[in-house]
């Protein structure tokens, strides 16, 4: 069982940045294991924002996102990590880290086999 803590969520305003990062609690290993982000925003779905493969090399991002959030990873320190720029207040919701066995990340929730318990992030206009 892997459990993921994430970290890094609060209060900006828009225009701000803000950097997500999700890490294994206890002593696991995430480096073999492809990654993703995922929102829940207010009354809304869980959606798919960013994936990366297990070694980094490849990306993928939601539409809504695309040119102002980067996804990326550190495998020799077990984190990924959700940078965040140009933040709107449509991109409120909580955020949730995501770890896919497979290796190759999807955009569906239900390709995923592990998760966070989310990270709160709130952009005022």
């Amino acid at each position: 069982q892997v459990q993921l803590v994430e970290s890094g969520g609060g209060l900006v305003q828009a225009e701000d940045s803000l950097r997500l990062s999700c890490a294994p609690s206890g002593h696991t290993f995430i480096s073999s294991y492809a990654m993703g982000w995922f929102r829940q925003g207010p009354g809304k779905e869980r959606e798919f924002v960013a994936g990366i493969n297990w070694s980094g090399g490849s990306t993928y991002y939601a539409d809504s996102v695309k040119g102002r959030f980067t996804i990326s990873r550190d495998n020799a320190k077990q984190t990924v990590s959700l940078q965040m720029n140009r933040l709107k207040p449509e991109d409120t919701a909580v955020y949730y880290c995501a770890a896919d066995r497979s290796g190759v990340p999807g955009r569906n929730l239900d390709e995923y086999d592990y998760w966070g318990q989310g990270t709160q992030v709130t952009v005022s206009s």
